[in-house]
């Protein structure tokens, strides 16, 4: 049969070790880049949410404010018809 160099083997080996680094390197640098956009994302999501809740705590209370205006609105005539 077909009998192969054990110094062959050895280097074939070799080669294919290197081949294999290469690529967990490779894979390795890409689950890093991958880590990292989560990571900005993250943080993107957190400063938006911040945002997000400033603007509800400042925005204005318009359902109350409709009704002071709604109370105003029927409290003017009542005290009208009173006066007279």
């Amino acid at each position: 049969m077909n009998e192969q160099d054990p110094s062959d083997v050895a280097l074939e080996l070799e080669r294919l070790r290197g081949v294999v680094e290469v690529g967990f390197a490779r894979t390795d640098g890409s689950l890093a880049l991958l880590v990292q956009r989560s990571d900005q994302t993250d943080r993107a999501l957190a400063d938006h949410e911040a945002r997000l809740d400033a603007i509800e705590r400042g925005r204005w209370p318009l359902p109350s404010l409709l009704a002071l205006v709604a109370l105003a609105g029927l409290a003017l005539p009542l005290w009208q018809l009173a006066a007279r």
